[in-house]
C-alpha cells in the first residue's frame, strides 16, 4: 500500500513545528505554524511577500528563535540551539562560494572543517559532483561558471555534510527564464538520488507545482493550506488558495439549498447553478464563492442543452500562443476568464459578442467568501 507524505510526515517527521509563532515586537510575522515534513520529503512554502515563508524557514535553521511554540529536528527540540549545531543546511538565492576556492574545493569545505578524512572527503566530493553534473568542472572557479552551475556547486556543497534537511531559501530567483525552468527539474532529480529533505521557500507557483510532494500555502503569516500540488490545485479551501495557486473565477453567491449530492447556489446575477455537495463545507443562507478554473470552462455562441451554463459578452480575446485568454463579463458585472485552446474559432469571438460559458458538472467548488485576500472573480 502506498503511504502519502502527510502520513510519512506523522510517522517519521524530520522536522516539526508544534504551534510556532514568531512576533517582531507588536507585529505577527508567523502564526500558529503547525506541521511536521517528512524523511526524505520535499516540502515547500510558497506565498507572496512578506507572509512569513522565510522567517519560519529562519525558525528551522536557526537564524530566529520562535516568541512561542517549539521546533523539533528528528525529535529533538532545537530551542536555544545555534545554527552550526543543527543538523541543517541553507541555499539562499545568493551562492555565497568561495571565489578563491574550485568547485571541488567549495564542496570539500564543509567535510574539512569536521576534520573528515581526506579519502572519505574525495570520495564524498566526487560522489556530489556526479550527483549534480558538474565532475568535469572540478577544477574551475566560481566566476568561470553558469548561474545554473554555480547553484549546483552550492547545492554540493550544502550537500556535503550529509544534513538532515536541506533549507532553499528562493535559490533560483537570480536566474533567467528558461534556466530556472531547467533547474527546477534539476533540483527534484537531484533530492530523488539523494534522498534529503528539502524545505524549499518560493512566491513562484511553478517551481512548487513542479518540485513539491506537498506544499504549504501562506498569508499574513498564516497556513492557510497544506497537501499534495494537486490537492491545492484541484481542492482549494479558501479563495486566496484558489487565487494564488494557478488562476480561477471566484463567482459571488449565497447557498440556497443543500441535500447529499448538490448544493444549490445562487449567483450575484440571479441564476441558481448546481455544484456538487463533496466540492466545500456549504449551509442554506450561507455567503459562498464558486471556483472554477478558467481552463475548465467551455464557450459557444448558443445555450448548451445540458449542463449548468451562463449568458456572457465576450470583452477581449489574447492570443497566448496554444491558449487563448477571453475576458467575460456576467449580466451582473462579474468578470469571467476562460482559456481556450487556439484555433480557427479565434476571428469569431469579437468585442460584444453574446456568448454562454458552461462546465462539467465536477468542475465548481464551493469555498468559503472571499475575504480581505482576494477580490471575487478575480485572476491571477
Amino acid at each position: 500500500m502506498r503511504i502519502s507524505s502527510a502520513q510519512a510526515a506523522s510517522r517519521d517527521p524530520v522536522i516539526a513545528l508544534e504551534h510556532v509563532v514568531k512576533r517582531f515586537g507588536r507585529a505577527s510575522a508567523v502564526e500558529d505554524a503547525h506541521f511536521a515534513v517528512a524523511r526524505g520529503e520535499f516540502f515547500s512554502l510558497l506565498g507572496p511577500s512578506g507572509c512569513g515563508k522565510t522567517t519560519t524557514l529562519r525558525m528551522i535553521a536557526g537564524f530566529e528563535q520562535p516568541t512561542a511554540g517549539r521546533i523539533l529536528l528528528d525529535g529533538h527540540d532545537v530551542a536555544g540551539v545555534p545554527p552550526y549545531r543543527r543538523q541543517v543546511n541553507t541555499v539562499f538565492q545568493h551562492y555565497a562560494l568561495f571565489p578563491h576556492l574550485t568547485v571541488r574545493d567549495n564542496v570539500a569545505f564543509g567535510p574539512r572543517s569536521r576534520k573528515l578524512d581526506a579519502a572519505a572527503t574525495a570520495r564524498r566530493v566526487a560522489e556530489l559532483l556526479a550527483v549534480v553534473r558538474l565532475d568535469a568542472f572540478a577544477n574551475r572557479k566560481p566566476a568561470q561558471l553558469s548561474g545554473g552551475q554555480q547553484q549546483r556547486v552550492a547545492l554540493a556543497r550544502a550537500l556535503a555534510n550529509r544534513p538532515s534537511a536541506l533549507l532553499l531559501d528562493e535559490p533560483l530567483g537570480a536566474l533567467d527564464l528558461a534556466l530556472r525552468q531547467a533547474m527546477q527539474l534539476e533540483l527534484k532529480r537531484i533530492q530523488r538520488e539523494v534522498g534529503i529533505t528539502f524545505i524549499y521557500v518560493t512566491h513562484d507557483q511553478e517551481e512548487a507545482l513542479t518540485m513539491s510532494d506537498r506544499i504549504a500555502i501562506m498569508s499574513e503569516g498564516r497556513i492557510e493550506q497544506i497537501g499534495s500540488p494537486r490537492e491545492i490545485y484541484d481542492a482549494p479551501a479558501t479563495g486566496f488558495v484558489a487565487g494564488f495557486i494557478g488562476a480561477a473565477n471566484l463567482l459571488p453567491a449565497v447557498v440556497r439549498d443543500v441535500d447529499g449530492t448538490a448544493v444549490t447556489v445562487e449567483l450575484a446575477g440571479g441564476q441558481r447553478v448546481t455544484v456538487p455537495a463533496g466540492s466545500g463545507a456549504a449551509a442554506a443562507g450561507s455567503t459562498v464563492s464558486v471556483m472554477l478554473r478558467p481552463e475548465r470552462l467551455r464557450l459557444a455562441e448558443s445555450a448548451p442543452p445540458d449542463g449548468e451554463s451562463l449568458p456572457v459578452t465576450l470583452e477581449q480575446s489574447v492570443f497566448r500562443g496554444p491558449v487563448v485568454r477571453h475576458t467575460l463579463r456576467a449580466a451582473d458585472g462579474t468578470v469571467i476568464v476562460a482559456h481556450a485552446a487556439a484555433g480557427p474559432c479565434l476571428p469569431a469571438f469579437r468585442p460584444g459578442l453574446a456568448l454562454w460559458v458552461s462546465w462539467d458538472a465536477d468542475a465548481p467548488r464551493v469555498l468559503p467568501a472571499a475575504g480581505r485576500s482576494v477580490l471575487p472573480a478575480t485572476v491571477r
